[in-house]
């Protein structure tokens, strides 16, 4: 009995260390904008689809908390290429940031920041939370979409890169 007593302490206290070693801060350390021909969609997945311009970015970064929903982005520089708005960030006049868990399974479930404003530079940063972060999160992508524009809310226009989970 003494023997599986301390089996027992010996499997949960491992568990307990292995759950608390799991990767739970996710940081995109470069954010890019959306590539593609005018007019084309090109869908992260069947529920996520693009802006139909191409989008440039002059730098940003992202960071989500899977454990506690903080969530940081900042981007800079979010400009149109090509079409009369060319160099600018169009009629768009906020984004949402978009945490993508476990991205082309069943599973999979986007999760939205609240708007961030976007100036006329293309400017936006966010600092909040995220609720209902699932257990997995998988393959985690971050996304800026468009927000508070009817007929265009949601579609994505930039995405976070060079992706490091601690």
């Amino acid at each position: 009995m003494k023997k599986v007593c301390a089996m027992l302490c010996l499997l949960l206290s491992a568990s307990m260390s292995f759950a608390q070693d799991a990767p739970t801060l996710v940081r995109w350390q470069n954010i890019v904008g959306v590539i593609t021909a005018q007019g084309v969609d090109n869908p992260v997945s069947h529920n996520i689809h693009s802006g139909t311009f191409a989008w440039s970015v002059r730098k940003g970064f992202a960071s989500v908390n899977l454990a506690t929903g903080t969530t940081l982005f900042q981007v800079e520089g979010l400009n149109i290429n090509g079409t009369m708005f060319s160099g600018t960030p169009g009629p768009i006049p906020a984004v949402t940031g978009t945490l993508v868990c476990n991205p082309g399974t069943a599973t999979e479930v986007a999760l939205n920041t609240g708007a961030a404003n976007l100036n006329a530079q293309g400017d936006a940063q966010f600092a909040g939370h995220i609720a209902n972060i699932p257990a997995t999160c998988a393959n985690p992508l971050f996304l800026l979409r468009i927000a508070k524009l009817t007929g265009a809310n949601g579609r994505w226009i930039a995405t976070g890169t060079e992706r490091s989970i601690d």
